[in-house]
């Protein structure tokens, strides 16, 4: 994995949580009718009106950030490396194995016949019963 990736994924995780811990903060729309009257929201940190504002602007960049990261992985992640001929392309070669062809028909040529190799895929050996 590169360092890149992995900051990015960092970046990721982070604007996630925030994102939680800004939406958990946040009053839901009923609430907005209590602090209007002054229940009490007047003396927290924000003011009566000052923190819907700030939390939902809060999110609002945290979202932003979350589907910039987003992008970039799905950036970063899709690198095609050519065209892949697929698993078998990985697998190491075998050495091809040299049959010596045998030739019943002249056995006064037995040394000529014997050091001739057939095909690497045995053809012409298919037919032939081992004596």
């Amino acid at each position: 994995m590169s360092a890149l990736f992995t900051v990015i994924v960092v970046v990721q995780v982070l604007a996630a949580i925030a994102i939680i811990g800004l939406v958990l903060l946040q009053h839901g729309k009923g609430a907005d009718m209590g602090a209007a009257f002054g229940s009490g929201a007047s003396g927290s940190l924000f003011g009566a009106t000052g923190s819907s504002n700030f939390l939902s602007k809060s999110t609002g960049v945290a979202a932003a950030i979350f589907f910039s990261a987003t992008l970039a992985l799905a950036f970063v992640g899709n690198k095609r490396t050519g065209v892949s001929a697929g698993v078998m392309e990985k697998l190491p070669s075998a050495p091809t194995a040299t049959v010596p062809a045998t030739n019943d028909k002249a056995p006064a040529q037995g040394a000529a016949a014997s050091s001739t190799t057939a095909p690497a895929g045995g053809a012409g050996q298919a037919n032939q019963i081992p004596k």
